[in-house]
């Protein structure tokens, strides 16, 4: 299970931190991290963290104002969002990847696992 909590509403340029907790998922190696999606839009792969070696992954709209990490083993991941902006708003989904985060490349992987959403509203 993939419990997401964190979301909330702020006005832009304030700062949100999601959180992601991991359980009874056992994966030897797994990314974690987080897509968001907009109604009417596709699914948007935000950010991700490798737990095997803490490589990091951000699309390119959030780079240089998220910030993921994740404790030692990567049961639970933290994504700091700084100077958000109304393009943010969006329900933002936690997701684990045992396909060394090929899912954030847009590559489906055989197991994927996914937590439910949670909202975050950017107000202008």
């Amino acid at each position: 299970q993939l419990q997401a909590s964190g979301g909330g509403l702020v006005q832009a340029g304030g700062s949100l931190t999601l959180s992601c907790a991991v359980s009874g998922v056992t994966v030897s190696k797994h990314v974690i991290g987080w897509f968001r999606q907009v109604p009417g839009k596709e699914r948007e792969p935000v950010s991700s963290i490798d737990s095997s070696d803490g490589s990091t992954y951000y699309g390119e709209s959030v780079k240089g104002r998220f910030t993921i990490s994740g404790d030692n083993g990567a049961n639970v991941a933290y994504l700091q969002m700084n100077s958000l902006e109304p393009e943010d708003t969006a329900v933002y989904y936690c997701a684990v990847d045992v396909c060394h985060g090929s899912m954030w490349h847009g590559i489906p992987c055989v197991n994927e696992y996914w937590g439910q959403g949670t909202q975050v509203t950017v107000s202008s």
